[in-house]
């Protein structure tokens, strides 16, 4: 009598900690949602290659519009941002997001971070492109020099984690400075 009481027993815990576990892996999903509205109709639509313009508007709901376009070389507007800079964007600030969470979790304190991140994108002879690498550049200030080495050690920790650079499916390498900020 005791085993089946005890079979049953194993199995409630067993139920309760698959739900348990089903509702943190749930918890652990982010979605994501937006609006792309292609406004370069100029009365023709894609009639042919060069009778639309590639400008569109991007909407993240509560958020300012972005005015996008495709890169110049495919008939973009130069003043509006394109996908592949919004790509890179992409890369650069969720490393920087990641970099920062993980010195103020080891205690070294940031008082600034710049990165000229750059991108090579190439196109195949049949039309199609991927991008090659990317190569993030930052430099950052922090306040203790004697965490110089650890600072420049956490920018591959922060590839490990970014959510965008586990995405890739090309090398994101980095060439990080760290510097001192001066004490007054």
């Amino acid at each position: 009598m005791l085993g089946f009481y005890a079979a049953r027993y194993y199995l409630t815990v067993v139920t309760l900690l698959g739900a348990a576990l089903k509702q943190w892996i749930m918890d652990r999903h982010h979605s994501y949602h937006l609006t792309v509205i292609w406004t370069g109709n100029d009365g023709v639509g894609t009639r042919d290659y060069r009778s639309y313009q590639r400008n569109h508007t991007i909407r993240i709901g509560g958020k300012p519009e972005l005015l996008c376009s495709s890169d110049p070389h495919f008939r973009g507007d130069k003043t509006r941002h394109n996908p592949e800079e919004l790509f890179l964007a992409s890369i650069a600030s969720c490393h920087m997001l990641w970099y920062l969470h993980l010195c103020a979790q080891t205690g070294i304190t940031v008082v600034d971070y710049k990165d000229e991140a750059t991108g090579i994108m190439v196109e195949d002879a049949d039309g199609k492109g991927h991008f090659k690498e990317v190569i993030l550049h930052p430099v950052t200030t922090i306040s203790d020099p004697a965490q110089e080495g650890q600072a420049i050690s956490l920018h591959e920790a922060a590839n490990k984690f970014c959510f965008i650079a586990n995405s890739c499916n090309f090398p994101i390498r980095h060439k990080p400075l760290c510097r001192i900020a001066e004490t007054s």
